[in-house]
């Protein structure tokens, strides 16, 4: 029997991740065994400072890569030997392949982004966008936001020095764009079209929402990239209000489908890799 190929996730507190499941779904939909493991730096109690132990472990024993979630997106690029274009734009890694002994860098994080938001709201008004949320996966949705056109980004987080070095960063990728780190999120929020969470606010263990209810207006479009759970406080408020919402579950799936054809070399179908997700439950 061929051996399976095999690859995992990276990160803390990913018990309930859905990435395993999409992975050897369609794995097993084309043909061949596919093992993805969990490697919880909480179940472990450990912190990101073993990665680098973590890494060698993952390609030691042979899996073809890993994905990365927080705390690690960051934290990971000084153990890997190259990024692809827009994991160096970004400065944050979502996707490790190890390939001829050699660590790559991807991110799958803003094309998942990209392709959720235009297939729930092909028409969302992206004249000036509101990001909450500057770590790594803040770092994909604004860069994908920009690719997809964005005129004007407004970068709010709770480290005000982060949220400013994301700008200086995107503004490399982007110098005709205005780009800023805004301090006061109801000053960012009055004219903005869209908002776009991207913190962990609104996950099951970190209840909540992310900015005062009040400056949630009727003309905005909101989307969030928790996806667990699929309607967050911040989307239940939001569709209350008038807003059309998104939930993270198209950047869950877009994202998978990426790092599926980056560890397999395979076409994935991400209308089955969609209807996986959704038979899993909201």
């Amino acid at each position: 029997m061929e051996a399976p190929l095999r690859a995992g996730l990276i990160g803390s507190g990913i018990g309930a991740s859905r990435t395993p499941s999409m992975h050897m779904v369609e794995g097993a939909a084309l043909g061949f065994a596919y093992e993805y493991e969990l490697i919880d730096l909480k179940a472990l109690d450990l912190g990101v400072d073993a990665l680098p132990a973590l890494l060698d472990s993952a390609e030691r024993r042979g899996l073809v890569g890993l994905n990365v979630t927080y705390p690690c997106k960051q934290r990971i690029i000084p153990l890997l030997d190259s990024l692809s274009a827009e994991a160096e734009a970004l400065q944050a890694v979502n996707t490790v392949v190890f390939r001829g002994g050699r660590r790559e860098g991807h991110n799958t994080d803003w094309s998942g982004f990209t392709m959720g938001l235009q297939a729930a709201l092909p028409d969302a008004d992206l004249t000036s966008v509101v990001l909450l949320g500057a770590g790594g996966a803040g770092a994909a949705v604004g860069y994908a936001l920009l690719r997809m056109g964005a005129q004007s980004l407004a970068v709010v987080d709770i480290d005000h020095d982060r949220a400013r070095q994301l700008c200086e960063q995107l503004r490399q990728s982007f110098p005709d764009r205005n780009i800023v780190a805004e301090a006061d999120v109801a000053r960012a929020m009055a004219g903005a079209t869209g908002l776009v969470h991207a913190t962990p606010t609104g996950m099951l263990s970190h209840p909540g929402l992310p900015l005062p209810e009040s400056l949630l207006r009727p003309d905005l479009w909101v989307a969030d990239i928790v996806y667990f759970p699929l309607e967050t406080e911040l989307l239940r408020v939001a569709a209350a209000k008038g807003c059309r919402v998104v939930n993270g579950g198209g950047m869950a799936i877009f994202q998978a489908v990426g790092a599926f054809r980056l560890f397999t070399g395979l076409e994935p179908d991400p209308a089955r890799m969609r209807r996986h997700f959704a038979s899993m439950g909201s």
